[in-house]
């Protein structure tokens, strides 16, 4: 009994699914490329380079914090040692 009704919501969950899909697509054909679609686009490609810039930075901040750790480590030994 609960395969049956796990079949059931599945087919119905793929149906609905489906019938989504073609009335997206139906939708879509229909519209014209509007001025705010072009301007939403043009924003989406601007923020995606932005979020190039931002991990590129990242990577650059996370070496050099790890320059700066290493230093630092360096610097505990060498302090460690010159007190005996």
């Amino acid at each position: 009994m609960l395969r049956y009704s796990a079949d059931t919501l599945l087919m119905k969950k793929l149906t609905l699914l489906g019938a989504l899909a073609l009335f997206a697509t139906s939708i879509g054909a229909q519209s014209p490329v509007t001025d705010d679609q072009k301007m939403v686009e043009a924003l989406l490609k601007e923020v995606q380079a932005q979020q190039l810039v931002i991990a590129d930075n990242q990577a650059k901040i996370d070496a050099k914090l790890a320059t700066v750790a290493e230093a630092i480590r360096v610097a505990r030994i060498y302090g460690s040692r010159g007190g005996r």
